[in-house]
């Protein structure tokens, strides 16, 4: 069975939004093992400096970093990141579980993203879409994708 991490930045507070996660990991858990890692968010001081922005963005990478399994197949979650459709997505999946590895690890940045290096040292990176949305939200958007994938993949029935 394949392996899904997903390493995020923050928890989640909203309780509509844990409900989500919820539901789409117990949805999940016929298709794969699921496990979602959060690491702490830095506070955002009032003012912010590329200087901060710079330092709050390596400490964050880096504890994302620490989590990343060497053996895994890794994907960011990055604006200028590949936009593919649901089907793709499938395959993509389908693809790396059959020809690369058994794990795979999406990486969610925090508020004001990953580092360049974080980014680069991805197997690859993915955009849900060039608006802007919290990322916690992107967590659920994720999960429904995943989910959403598997049952593209098995040819399953999934409302559209």
């Amino acid at each position: 069975m394949l392996n899904i991490n997903i390493i995020c930045v923050g928890k989640i507070k909203e309780a509509y939004l844990r409900e989500a996660i919820a539901e789409y990991t117990k949805r999940l858990s016929k298709y794969c093992h699921l496990k979602i890692t959060e690491v702490p968010d830095e506070k955002l001081p009032s003012k912010l400096y590329s200087s901060v922005i710079d330092e709050i963005k390596k400490k964050e990478s880096k504890m994302i970093t620490d989590f990343i399994k060497k053996d895994s197949y890794v994907i960011c979650l990055d604006l200028k990141g590949k936009e593919m459709s649901s089907e793709e997505f499938s395959k993509k999946l389908e693809n790396i579980s059959l020809n690369f590895n058994s794990t795979i690890t999406f990486v969610i940045g925090g508020t004001l993203g990953m580092t360049e290096e974080l980014v680069k040292s991805a197997n690859e990176t993915i955009c849900f879409s060039q608006m802007t949305f919290p990322h916690q939200l992107i967590r659920v958007f994720l999960l429904e994708q995943i989910f959403r994938s598997f049952k593209i993949s098995k040819n399953e029935t999934y409302h559209w």
